[in-house]
């Protein structure tokens, strides 16, 4: 496949999402928008990746190319109808280019957390042989607060209730962190912004020892996270044939 993905800022990557695709052969071409870089022609591309950021979605004053980024997700999922995986800021850019909205969340959600699916997310191919309740990451002052018309709510949990969606035939969105490494809780550590809901969520002292409780639980998540590549990916050929 060629993928292409939509950064907002150089440490929010696709992490380990970007060995599953060199181990398959993809070639893959980020685009740092906040850094100024256009958006190529969307004709061309199998599969569309937008990550995460410290801004929000609604910040279109501070940030005018978020403007052009909903436009091009709207056009890449009702239009093109292709494949879509938006995690975190991605996922609330999704929610948002088809008519949903995204607010503040009365307190940030920083840290380990566990998500259930649903009884859709039990019948999403996507989620294909993972647990109903697994352990993730997650990194968030904002959430989905009405998600789009005809949206499958996938997962949730008691701090936010759309942690996974589905919005017609492949779009999907995370809040959640599939994608994280060993290096993922430092860099975003030493992101004011990140840092300030980490602090706030947490506390400081609590928030010093998030890269300690992550370590050992890496293995697993790479495990989720490679189950869901090669269910997505799966999904993906199908839609081709």
């Amino acid at each position: 496949m060629r993928i292409l993905v939509f950064q907002h800022l150089a440490v929010e990557h696709p992490g380990v999402f970007r060995d599953f695709w060199r181990e398959k052969g993809h070639d893959w071409l980020a685009v740092d928008l906040a850094a100024g870089e256009a958006i190529p022609d969307l004709d061309g591309f199998d599969l569309l990746v937008a990550m995460g950021g410290p801004m929000d979605v609604w910040q279109e004053d501070v940030h005018p190319w978020l403007k052009a980024e909903k436009n091009a997700i709207r056009r890449w999922v009702r239009d093109l109808e292709r494949p879509y995986l938006g995690v975190c800021l991605g996922h609330q850019l999704l929610a948002e280019a088809l008519g949903g909205r995204t607010a503040p969340m009365d307190a940030p959600e920083v840290g380990l957390a566990e998500i259930e699916l649903t009884a859709d997310g039990r019948a999403d191919p996507l989620f294909a042989e993972l647990p109903d309740r697994f352990e993730t990451l997650e990194w968030h002052g904002a959430e989905v607060a009405v998600a789009p018309q005809g949206t499958h709510v996938l997962a949730a949990n008691a701090a936010s209730p759309v942690q996974a969606m589905r919005c017609g035939r492949f779009a999907y969105g995370f809040q959640f962190h599939a994608e994280i490494t060993a290096q993922s809780v430092p860099d975003w550590r030493r992101l004011p912004e990140c840092r300030a809901h980490l602090e706030r969520a947490l506390g400081r002292e609590q928030a010093e020892g998030l890269e300690a409780l992550v370590a050992p639980r890496l293995d697993a998540f790479r495990r989720t996270a490679r189950r869901i590549d090669d269910n997505f990916a799966a999904l993906i050929a199908k839609a081709i044939t």
